[in-house]
């Protein structure tokens, strides 16, 4: 058969054949081309690889959409053309650190070569870390910038890039659409300075990791309640990524004896041989480290990602099953413990606060309100949880916070989730459950008997192509303009509507605006909030063709005793809510 490419991406094709582009990736196209391979070669030319709000994502590979030396290259350039525009003639400084995938060194080292090449200073991590120390290293080194090659918790085949800013967090606005506008206007190769300056290029050494470690120990409440239970089993898996560097360590140093690393997940390696997804929110994913917790008899088992920004965890129930605790619950149960330690040590002076995501479970806000700390809710992404404590800092104490997928932070000398810090914050409190003669599901059936028992349910709708945006569209359209009368036997009482940034009381039909700044600015956003507590959170996703349907339901919970009928009851709920919505 012969190729039948549309125009752009033919132009595209041609572009890479003919411009100064490297031999190996000028073969490697016409490999393609002589297999006729129609699929990839489309994929890989019909357009650029998108630099958006955050950075990028993809698959890697030769072409225009794909992760590669070019595409990595003209993103640092727009990176560097933005940064020497607007801090001119100052000594600029980046940092930059990388993860275990595949091909992230060599991106990490391109990348540093062109802000080097372009006057820039450039401090490297020579081997992987964590994203969340690149976080910090940002505001330790008094840099202006910095950047991440990591692809988080996708697949092997992808990789990626974060920007960051000077307060250590990723950008926003407005430097965010001003970078992604300097990325756009690399149209050539040719606008590309690969090579490097030695001269402006600084190696870390360990002390970095020192500095960063010195933080998450500064965030331990209660060292004796540790040394007491210095020898809880904890089981570890960085599954095989960047978490093997200092989780181990961050445990020692809080006195931790009876660490036991997964050891068919502790080299890193991007192919990630023993998991399907390196995600430590899918089961599949925490086998091994499960399996490992039986044999021990283990107190706790947690997880990192490649990247080390978020965790997952797993509790023993009574009856001896371990089960996964999702983002909701680990969120809530550090901050159940903040917030009682802080209280009990007297930390808490009226100038404290917790900041979390408006899809992020409720009972955080109820838990902050008995004990008189602020919540401050933000649109979804760690980058607004960041900008609220840079509004505050110098005003407001940051305790800590989180989000529903897995990512919370401790304390804010890092500005972004951070999955070291969190292991040591969950071993803590693990601890302290133990030294009260409770396990970590005690603990959780503890906070439920107190708050409530609340319980997330989370429903993704992929929909793919032109139709399945339009249908994405058309399902926003309908929640705005058709509120129903009844969900699951309960009246909606409130509208939140983030798009046009108002708050409708359907009762008396008053309309307040959502006000913006920290953390909350215009997105295409709606939660419906019921008469009986319940919560549905529409929002389309940014980076992928799907809707998702957020739906928090609470009801008392009596005794531990009645932990699964409660649990059961509100499962079924959130189905019922799911069916009531006709969401499918």
């Amino acid at each position: 058969m012969a190729l039948h490419l549309d125009n752009t991406t033919q132009q595209n094709v041609n572009q890479w054949l003919s411009g100064a582009y490297d031999a190996e990736t000028k073969s490697q196209i016409q490999q393609l081309i002589d297999q006729e391979d129609q699929i990839t070669l489309t994929d890989s030319f019909y357009k650029s690889l998108e630099f958006g709000t955050g950075g990028m994502r993809g698959e890697m590979g030769v072409g225009c959409n794909r992760m590669n030396r070019y595409t990595v290259g003209a993103a640092t350039q727009g990176f560097a053309n933005y940064l020497l525009t607007v801090l001119g003639n100052q000594k600029i400084k980046v940092v930059i650190a990388h993860d275990s995938r595949n091909n992230s060194p060599e991106f990490c080292r391109i990348a540093a070569d062109i802000f080097t090449a372009n006057g820039i200073e450039v401090y490297l991590f020579p081997a992987l870390r964590p994203t969340p120390q690149l976080s910090f290293a940002v505001r330790h080194l008094g840099c202006h910038a910095g950047i991440v090659i990591t692809a988080s918790h996708n697949p092997k085949e992808y990789n990626g890039y974060k920007a960051y800013w000077s307060d250590g967090s990723q950008v926003v606005a407005p430097h965010d659409k001003n970078i992604v506008a300097e990325v756009n206007a690399i149209l050539s190769v040719d606008d590309i300075k690969f090579q490097g300056n030695d001269a402006l290029l600084h190696l870390l050494d360990d002390q970095i990791d020192q500095e960063y470690l010195k933080t998450i120990q500064a965030n331990c409440r209660q060292p004796e309640v540790i040394q007491r239970q210095k020898d809880l089993k904890i089981v570890f898996s960085p599954i095989h990524g960047t978490g093997i560097t200092l989780v181990p360590k961050a445990l020692a140093l809080l006195g931790f004896t009876s660490v036991h690393v997964v050891q068919e997940q502790a080299e890193p390696n991007g192919n990630f041989p023993t998991v399907i997804y390196p995600n430590p929110e899918e089961k599949e994913a925490m086998t091994l480290a499960l399996d490992q917790a039986k044999a021990l008899d283990a107190d706790l088992v947690i997880a990192t990602d490649p990247d080390a920004d978020r965790v997952g965890a797993a509790v023993k129930s009574p009856s001896g099953e371990w089960q996964l605790l999702n983002g909701n619950q680990m969120a809530s149960l550090i901050l159940y413990y903040l917030l009682k330690v802080d209280k009990k040590l007297g930390r808490l002076t009226g100038k404290e606060f917790v900041a979390k995501t408006i899809v992020t479970t409720d009972l955080i806000d109820k838990m902050c309100a008995q004990q008189g700390v602020p919540c401050y809710n933000t649109l979804t992404g760690f980058k607004y949880i960041a900008q609220v404590i840079r509004e505050l800092e110098g005003k407001e104490k940051f305790i800590g916070g989180g989000e529903e997928s897995y990512g919370y932070l401790i304390g804010d000398a890092v500005r972004d989730k951070d999955a070291v810090a969190s292991c040591a914050m969950i071993a803590e409190l693990t601890a302290y459950a133990k030294d009260q003669g409770k396990s970590l599901f005690d603990f959780l059936a503890e906070m439920y008997i107190e708050n409530n028992f609340y319980y997330e349910g989370l429903i993704s709708l992929t929909k793919k192509g032109k139709a399945g945006a339009e249908e994405i569209k058309q399902m926003m359209i309908n929640l705005r303009s058709n509120v129903p009368a009844s969900v699951a036997g309960s009246k909606p009482v409130k509208v939140l509507d983030y798009e046009g940034l108002q708050s409708t009381d359907l009762t008396t039909g008053q309309v307040n605006p959502i006000v913006e700044g920290r953390g909350i600015e215009a997105s295409n956003v709606i939660q419906l909030i019921l008469a009986d507590g319940s919560k549905v959170s529409a929002r389309p996703s940014g980076t992928e063709p799907k809707i998702k349907f957020y739906v928090s339901v609470n009801a008392p919970l009596a005794s531990a005793a009645d932990f699964d009928t409660t649990f059961s009851s509100l499962q079924a709920k959130v189905k019922t809510i799911q069916e009531d919505l006709g969401l499918k």
